[in-house]
């Protein structure tokens, strides 16, 4: 057939076909509607076949991926439809909205979400590189975090009635003074002001700003309505504004050079990334007590940005912390030194009264080694060794598990975790099946009221065999935590058998999580036993 031919003869077909009787263009009532995306206060709700639409709607995008029974999703909840409202209010260009991610397994996986709630951030329609969210869990943190996004995340001062205005405004503003804007700089401060919600930043250029300000040269300046009142950064010359550096610099002035201890503070003193805190107990309604606070206080400014100095009232709700350093509210006033990363606890040798001397004095025997740290220990039980299961603390620990005629297992426990408690039944059985073998012992110890000497326990439950003979020997068992392999384990002196699986599978918390509080159901780690103590009690 002539190629010539068949355009005639297809417009032909067309023709007569009853599909082909169209002549002109589709009118707009038979166009396949566009689905159209439904809200639910104020947040849209997103599924596969509309979330290109809602990309190519909305430059500016937040998506939260849920799950209908996951608990921290239901409390984002409300407060997701407020920054919602908030911003709506203000006319900000940003829109937030959610995924059932267990509905809408194909997103889920695109985006790689493996937790509850997963925020992420789409600008422009980039499907491929969306931000991490990375804020807070609150109403107007989301808001903040995104108008930071959106719109710039400091204010361009010209004059010094702006410069004062801002100053007077807010208890924290960040000033960049930068004799050019186009530096590089300029983006590293610009960066760190996006995510540092709780402080105001600005910049400028103006000379005049430089000279009021008594500046010469680049710098960031903190002000504050406490305290020094004032904290400058200068930038490196020759190696410019680091971002690190510029974030611990404000991290560290931002606190309070004395911070009460309590549920709205305790976020901050522990993203303060200083790893000395110097705890000062007392009673805070008793005059005698409070009088302690100035000598306390005059001590602090020489240990900035070294050692956070924290109150805490043992009159208040904090029997938890009290607890974790092995204190009675009686003890009270007394000073408490704790390195948070090691978390190795110290106390003053001579218990002297409280004054910036002995303040100042204790720190420095601290920091330089001169101070022991002290090991926290329950009291032996009278019964510690009369049931199945034998009750280790501190003070009797070493002489049981290293006894050199026992093989001594040993679970390490909290009171709090889940996967503790699930395996108690099985512990229990273990230890009754056994009791009848003079040289084998199950026992337990509370790793959050005992500490040792010779290891750390890292989670929970941890269990470690030591074997009966000599050199201290010690075997962390990492299979499965049931009778039966329990047994096996036991039966070939510390070895779990070949056919069985080396380690049961755990999961890591996922973050962020309120603080001290490790996800249900998961491995609690070794910082969040700290946290449960020092920073407040959750469960595991």
């Amino acid at each position: 057939m002539s190629r010539q031919l068949l355009p005639v003869l297809l417009l032909l077909l067309r023709a007569s076909c009853p599909w082909g009787q169209e002549q002109g263009p589709k009118s707009p009532s038979e166009e396949p509607p566009e689905e159209e995306i439904p809200k639910e206060d104020g947040i849209l709700v997103l599924s596969r076949h509309t979330l290109g639409l809602a990309l190519r709607e909305h430059p500016a995008l937040l998506v939260e991926f849920y799950a209908p029974w996951c608990g921290h999703c239901k409390a984002l909840a409300p407060e997701y439809s407020k920054a919602a409202a908030l911003l709506a209010a203000e006319s900000t260009a940003v829109t937030l909205s959610k995924v059932d991610g267990p509905a809408q397994p194909e997103l889920a996986e695109e985006f790689g979400v493996t937790e509850y709630p997963t925020l992420k951030f789409f600008r422009n329609g980039n499907r491929t590189h969306p931000e991490e969210y990375t804020g807070p869990r609150e109403a107007e943190g989301i808001a903040e975090w995104l108008r930071r996004r959106v719109g710039p995340s400091a204010k361009r001062l010209e004059d010094e009635a702006a410069a004062q205005a801002l100053i007077d405004g807010r208890d924290l503003v960040v000033i960049g003074f930068f004799q050019d804007l186009q530096d590089e700089d300029v983006a590293t401060f610009l960066a760190l002001a996006r995510d540092a919600l709780d402080m105001t930043f600005g910049l400028t250029d103006r000379p005049r700003l430089f000279e009021q300000f008594g500046l010469t040269k680049d710098t960031v300046v903190l002000f504050k309505k406490f305290d020094e009142g004032r904290a400058d950064f200068p930038v490196d010359e020759e190696l410019g504004l680091d971002l690190g550096d510029l974030s611990r610099f404000l991290v560290t002035h931002s606190m309070h050079l004395v911070t009460e201890f309590n549920s709205q503070t305790s976020p901050k003193i522990f993203a303060a990334r200083i790893l000395n805190h110097l705890l000062l107990f007392l009673n805070q309604t008793l005059a005698a007590h409070r009088e302690l606070l100035a000598g306390f206080g005059e001590a602090a400014p020489h240990f900035r940005g070294q050692v956070l100095f924290v109150v805490v009232d043992v009159a208040a709700d904090n029997e938890h912390v009290l607890q974790y350093f092995g204190l009675k509210a009686e003890a009270a006033p007394t000073l408490r030194f704790i390195n948070i990363e090691t978390t190795k606890k110290y106390a003053p040798v001579d218990g002297g009264p409280v004054t910036a001397a002995s303040v100042t004095a204790f720190c420095h025997a601290v920091l330089n080694g001169q101070v022991k740290p002290y090991l926290l220990s329950q009291e032996v039980p009278p019964d510690w060794d009369q049931r199945p299961v034998k009750t280790l603390v501190g003070k009797n620990f070493e002489q049981v598990a290293f006894d050199e005629t026992k093989n001594v297992f040993v679970k390490f426990y909290a009171p709090w975790c889940t996967h503790c408690k699930e395996m108690a039944p099985a512990w229990e059985a273990l230890a009754e099946k056994y009791q009848d073998h003079e040289d084998i012992i199950i026992a337990q110890l509370d790793a959050t009221a005992n500490e040792l000497d010779a290891f750390t326990v890292h989670s929970f439950p941890t269990l470690k065999y030591f074997p009966a003979g000599p050199g201290r020997k010690v075997i962390e068992y990492k299979s499965t935590r049931d009778l039966e392999t329990l047994s096996k384990f036991l039966d070939n002196g510390g070895a779990v058998p070949t056919e069985e699986p080396t380690e049961e599978p755990t999961e890591e918390p996922a973050a962020p999580f309120p603080v001290g509080v490790p996800k249900p159901g998961l491995q609690a780690s070794a910082q969040t036993v700290f946290t449960q103590g020092w920073r407040g009690r959750g469960q595991g």
